[in-house]
């Protein structure tokens, strides 16, 4: 049998009737169909179930903010008549009134309802209230005699029932996954978690009044792509009907945003969606949000020198302090160390692994190997992570591999970590003095890369070179083909230029102290409600 019908029509969507969905799906299934008996007599009373509109002058939040501070004889002698809507998350009733708290944006605000006041019907439509019902009222503000900035309500306006409970409020909704299931109910039940989500946009905003005050221009490119590629990772693919061509959702903007560069927009930022086909964990989500821009007639110094400034002032506006607290440790972001990728490997080689090797070990021929080799002969016997190769590596390969596996995690506070080797930096130029390091850097904040940045290579036959390099080397995370266009646009002349990618979501888990990814994307991917939760925790690339 479909949904209860009321009126000769479903109750819910054609969509729920196609699906067969029953009442005996919905737990608890007594109060379901209780509130479906609500709705039928609130109906009966003759409102409509599913109003259209409702016009308000004030919300909940703007009430208290304005008014939490003002007495009750001021109130009273301005006595001005206000229209306020939210959902009920508290109600009680007594003989001949009763009260309620309405939320709205954020914020609760108690309502007053005195059946001489309201009438005979308005008072039988509070009756049939439920909590998490949303209501409008028409009235004035007054102060309780517990002096409570309340409500004194002379109009009730009916506006939508909800036929499932909310969560109780003084438990929250504490099962993790339900909260990234059904977000709709964590927001509503957990401020914390309303409250990330809000830091998290306000993050966005102070990203845009940056840029956009050095002269910035914000732009969109496209999101499927002929061609994977502005990083090395594995990507979703998709398939268009019309054109009848698989495509590749956008691994990164980075090819797109150069060719901007080429046609003269010398300062340009992106905030864009991408999707990468990998693992998942508490520091990855396959789909994710980057900030990606690049500056015109600079290098990756200049880029360093105003990420101090910029990670500096967004501690500042978001949280109060550029002190800010992350767990069990307090990050400081009124200053960034800097260190060399070789120069970590050396102050972070354990003690116990022996003489950690020289800069100059490390930048020999296969002097990285031998260092890993080393490394690996201690991990094994103390049970610290070991470095896996996967076939053959280059010796930059081998130093990207010996930082990962030991470094890494140790760049606690904020450290922008610079001079990474060529063989890992195909987008890179070259230093001039030492061709096997790059002209490129990543910042790290408690164990996790949240920037990449670098002197982008403008010289077409050396991009070309590399660009054929990768796809010799093969594996799902190369590119397949050359990206002949990209290269055409180089011919035309690229200027000097510095580029860089900002992951916002792990930006915004250190700025709301978010343990999870998952607690800083509103709709993370999960598996199937049947087959239970991804567990896997196999790093992706990028932030």
């Amino acid at each position: 049998m479909f949904l209860a019908q009321r009126t000769g029509r479903p109750l819910y969507s054609r969509a729920f009737e196609f699906e067969r969905i029953s009442p005996l799906q919905f737990e608890p299934r007594d109060q379901f169909e209780q509130r479906q008996k609500k709705l039928q007599q609130i109906e009966a009373l003759g409102q409509d179930p599913y109003p259209r509109e409702f016009r308000w002058t004030d919300t909940p939040a703007a009430l208290v903010e304005r008014y939490g501070q003002t007495s009750g004889p001021e109130l009273e002698a301005e006595k001005r008549e206000i229209r306020v809507a939210g959902r009920i998350v508290s109600l009680r009733l007594m003989g001949k009134a009763g009260f309620a708290h309405l939320q709205g944006s954020g914020k609760q605000i108690q309502i007053y309802v005195k059946k001489d006041v309201v009438g005979e019907k308005g008072f039988e439509l509070f009756h049939l209230l439920d909590l998490g019902d949303f209501i409008g009222v028409r009235g004035h503000l007054f102060r309780t005699k517990t002096n409570e900035l309340s409500i004194w309500v002379e109009e009730l306006f009916f506006l939508s029932k909800a036929l499932l409970p909310l969560p109780e409020k003084w438990h929250g909704l504490t099962d993790v996954e339900l909260r990234y299931r059904q977000r709709y109910l964590d927001l509503v039940a957990n401020d914390k978690s309303r409250e990330v989500f809000a830091t998290r946009a306000r993050i966005i905003q102070e990203l845009r009044r940056f840029f956009d005050a050095r002269g910035y221009i914000e732009v969109e490119t496209p999101m499927m792509h002929p061609i994977a590629g502005g990083a090395a990772a594995r990507p979703f693919i998709t398939h268009h009907n019309t054109l009848d061509v698989d495509l590749y959702l956008r691994i990164a903007p980075e090819l797109y945003l150069k060719r901007l560069t080429v046609g003269g927009f010398d300062r340009v930022y992106e905030i864009n969606r991408n999707f990468r086909n990998e693992g998942i964990s508490t520091q990855h989500n396959p789909e994710f949000t980057m900030l990606e821009f690049y500056e015109a007639y600079s290098n990756y110094r200049d880029l360093m020198d105003m990420n101090e400034q910029l990670f500096a002032i967004l501690a500042k506006n978001i949280t109060g302090s550029t002190i800010v607290k992350f767990g069990e440790i307090e990050l400081d972001f009124s200053k960034m160390q800097r260190l060399s990728m070789r120069e970590a490997i050396q102050r972070y080689w354990p003690g116990e692994a022996g003489v950690p090797p020289s800069l100059a070990e490390l930048a020999s021929p296969s002097g990285a190997q031998a260092a890993t080799s080393r490394y690996n002969l201690w991990a094994k016997q103390s049970g610290s992570p070991y470095a896996a190769a996967k076939g053959s590596l280059s010796d930059g390969e081998w130093t990207g591999l010996l930082f990962e596996t030991m470094a890494e995690d140790k760049l606690i506070q904020p450290t922008i970590l610079y001079d990474f080797p060529t063989d890992i930096s195909p987008l890179s130029k070259q230093k001039p003095e030492d061709p096997s390091l790059t002209e490129r850097f990543e910042i790290y904040v408690a164990g996790m890369e949240v920037a990449n940045g670098f002197s982008e290579l403008n010289d077409p036959a050396e991009q070309e070179r590399r660009f054929l390099a990768q796809i010799a080397q093969g594996g799902e995370e190369m590119p397949k083909q050359l990206d002949v266009d990209y290269i055409r646009a180089l011919c035309h002349g690229m200027p000097p230029t510095a580029g860089e990618g900002i992951g916002i979501d792990r930006l915004t888990m250190l700025l709301t102290d978010s343990p999870s990814i998952r607690d800083v994307i509103l709709f993370p991917l999960l598996r199937p409600e049947a087959g239970g939760e991804s567990s896997s925790t196999t790093e992706a690339h990028g932030a």
